[in-house]
């Protein structure tokens, strides 16, 4: 596993940025919002390209905090357009949580990732993928993933791909509320 800083201020793709960190109700909150960009970057998913940055995007980190390290878990990254429209939800899967010196939330990569796509009229997730796997199986055949932390990767994504179908999805709920309203307590 890798240990992974949730921090875009290095970014070299983006030439002006505003990042914020805050904490609410159990979950700490990274607020990338992208100035210019000298380099949009597009990914392909879903049998499509979606371009999730570019001038005026913002990514907002919705990190779930305190379980702690060595605790199987997630943590959503919802890019949104220069208009404040979710283009795409990434959840990171990762075996342990906390935060940095500096504030800001780490995760240990379980190497899977799970997309899924957002009506952004309703917040309705519309469809989800698992990424990754080819990433997550070369770990286990090189000894930096056990068989367990292999399988529990598995399910926590497939957990979290149920959850977002469902519309249960924890840290989707709060985001919403969050960009729509005011925070929930």
């Amino acid at each position: 596993m890798k240990r992974k800083v949730f921090d875009l201020s290095g970014w070299a793709r983006a030439e002006s940025f505003e990042q914020t960190v805050c904490q609410h109700a159990g979950y700490v909150v990274v607020d990338y919002r992208a100035g210019r960009v000298r380099l949009p970057y597009d990914v392909s998913c879903f049998g499509q390209t979606y371009r999730v940055l570019d001038s005026g995007y913002r990514w907002l980190r919705i990190h779930p905090h305190g379980a702690g390290e060595g605790v199987m878990g997630h943590a959503l990254t919802i890019q949104l357009d220069a208009q404040g429209t979710p283009v795409q939800l990434y959840i990171d899967i990762h075996g342990g949580e906390g935060l940095s010196a500096s504030g800001l939330p780490w995760h240990d990569d379980l190497y899977l990732d799970v997309l899924a796509l957002v009506d952004p009229r309703t917040w309705r997730v519309t469809d989800t993928e698992l990424i990754d796997q080819d990433e997550l199986q070369q770990a286990l055949d090189a000894g930096r993933v056990s068989a367990r932390q292999f399988r529990d990767s598995h399910a926590e994504a497939g957990a979290v791909m149920d959850d977002l179908l469902a519309g249960t999805f924890a840290p989707l709920l709060f985001a919403r509320a969050l960009l729509t309203s005011a925070a929930p307590d």
